[in-house]
């Protein structure tokens, strides 16, 4: 590890472990817990970590010694039904109750001091909101790395199944706590014949032969596509965030599959009073804790001491810091948006965005059109999906790519700005407002923002993505929420829109009938027609500074 992240802190302590240990569950379920511990006398505060993915790489090495050597007790656990834990997993429902048992089994050790932390990344940041939604006393401190608070949102967007998360959390779930082999092999099954499932016809069911086993809990979550389902009732632990007193520091990436949840618990927590910290890095799902482990263990550390040990040295001054693209700097604000920052500190009232309109010939540009003439069309045909290139996703192939094969294809509009003759910041929530019509009444639309350079390389910044319903040649107006960036278009490159019906297979593909892509085998083309009055709207928008 040391080898790798040569940035990381000097440890303080040797340390020692005690593997094996059996907590009980409320209702008698046995979870399998390891503890890891300074090998120095004195009182040290306890960190909680609970995974569904085992106990051993990269859980180990990165939670239970690394912390352990800075001075505190790392209790690791594995979740029921996995990682050699009793009872059976389920996606969201024993969590919270288990987290309590838990802390009742820490108040029994002799070595407990009562001053608790928790920490961890995705999942384990889903049980972290679940303690969090009734916290015991001696919770004193959460880090949630690139964590999950409403599994619904994981699984799908506008009532469309996010297909590769689906498959990607199925592989982790039933492998990782296995061991490392047969994690792996199954990453890489699932590599090799990912096309044939996300294309099968119906589609339900057919991640078996991908993933080994069938898996109810998977069946259930690709099978119910509406947020107000009791099937997903108690999944979103949001209004965790809503009443907590906890001091509560968020880490994200800018690709990460859960950025937008990021934000929101952010917002969240902000709104109820709650002390915290937000720190977005240039990363994605899985490389926040691989190349940027560094800044996350960092910034988790300094947090940890500060309400744990009393020892702010490690804070910064300002509660927000974010990795600008595009010139790859770090800053430091007082807030998240800055531009809504700005305006409460002027008594204003909400930023007003920045509108860039499509035009005929691929242009962008910032004058509204006259007239409402039809600007582009095009069609999409599920026989030959527009694939899905980069962004916030959870597999190997998310980030920031080069997007001029998807940009070739004649399923994808692209309108492209002037070179900027300056630096131009982008800073907040991006969105899009779409005036469409289509010749079935059924289509995805997906968007997205690109930075062009002037070789004329477009890099994806941010997208987004609805499922649309029309009625007949009447264009449709729609809004397109496009996640959020801190981005600088420097001097020459050019601001690029991209418009298309779909980004597969991180969405399953839509029919054109109205049917239920889960269970469809009838696939209908589309012509989508994008009418004038359609628009990007950047927040913040501005010159950079010099």
């Amino acid at each position: 590890m040391r080898a790798t992240w040569r940035r990381l802190p000097s440890k303080r302590h040797a340390v020692g472990w005690e593997p094996g240990l059996v907590v009980p569950a409320a209702d008698g379920s046995t979870l399998l817990t390891d503890h890891y511990f300074p090998r120095t006398p004195g009182d040290f505060p306890t960190l909680l970590v609970r995974s569904p993915y085992g106990r051993g790489l990269p859980w180990s090495p990165q939670y239970g010694l690394l912390f352990a050597e800075q001075g505190f007790h790392v209790v690791l656990q594995s979740c029921r039904g996995t990682g050699g834990s009793g009872g059976a997993f389920d996606l969201w429902r024993n969590e919270a109750a288990d987290g309590r048992a838990t802390v009742s089994w820490l108040r029994e050790q002799p070595w407990f001091n009562g001053t608790l932390g928790t920490v961890g990344p995705s999942y384990l940041g889903y049980v972290q909101w679940a303690l969090a939604s009734d916290p015991p006393p001696e919770l004193r401190a959460m880090v949630v790395q690139v964590g999950l608070h409403d599994p619904y949102a994981l699984f799908h967007a506008d009532g469309a199944l996010r297909l590769e998360n689906a498959l990607v959390v199925g592989v982790g779930m039933h492998y990782q706590h296995r061991g490392m082999a047969p994690f792996l092999k199954a990453v890489l099954r699932l590599q090799r014949r990912l096309r044939a499932v996300a294309t099968a016809q119906p589609l339900r069911g057919a991640y078996v032969s991908a993933l080994g086993d069938q898996l109810p809990w998977l069946d259930e979550v690709m099978t119910h596509p509406d947020p107000k389902d009791p099937y997903w009732r108690g999944a979103s632990l949001a209004e965790s965030a809503e009443r907590l007193r906890v001091p509560t520091a968020l880490i994200t990436g800018w690709h990460d599959a859960l950025v937008d949840q990021t934000f929101e618990q952010y917002d969240r927590l902000r709104r109820a009073g709650c002390e915290t910290a937000l720190l977005v890095g240039p990363w994605t799902h899985t490389s926040a804790l691989g190349r940027g482990w560094p800044e996350v263990f960092t910034e988790s550390l300094a947090w940890l001491r500060a309400h744990l040990y009393a020892d702010s040295s490690g804070l910064r001054p300002t509660a927000v810091r974010v990795h600008i693209g595009g010139e790859d700097t770090w800053r430091d604000l007082e807030d998240w948006p800055p531009a809504a920052a700005a305006a409460a500190e002027a008594g204003a009232g909400a930023a007003v965005a920045t509108s860039w309109y499509p035009a005929p010939g691929g242009h962008l540009t910032r004058y509204a059109p006259t007239d409402r003439a039809p600007v582009e069309a095009f069609r999409y045909d599920p026989a030959d999906p527009t694939p899905s290139v980069g962004g916030p996703l959870l597999s190997r192939t998310a980030g920031a790519r080069d997007n001029a094969t998807l940009e070739a294809r004649d399923d994808v509009l692209t309108f492209t700005g002037p070179p900027l003759t300056e630096p131009v910041d982008v800073m907040g929530a991006v969105s899009a407002r779409l005036s469409v019509s289509t010749d079935t009444g059924h289509a995805d639309l997906f968007t997205r923002l690109c930075d062009v350079d002037p070789e004329g390389r477009s890099v994806n910044i941010c997208d987004g993505f609805v499922r649309l319903r029309t009625a007949g040649p009447t264009p449709s107006q729609v809004a397109v929420p496009m996640s959020s960036t801190a981005h600088r278009f420097l001097a020459g490159h050019r601001i690029r829109w991209q418009v298309s019906a779909g980004a597969h297979p991180r969405y399953a593909r839509n029919p054109g009938t109205g049917d239920s892509p889960v269970d469809a085998t009838t696939f209908t083309p589309v012509r989508i027609t994008l009418h004038a009055h359609s628009a990007l709207l950047l927040p913040g928008t501005t010159p950079g500074p010099a």
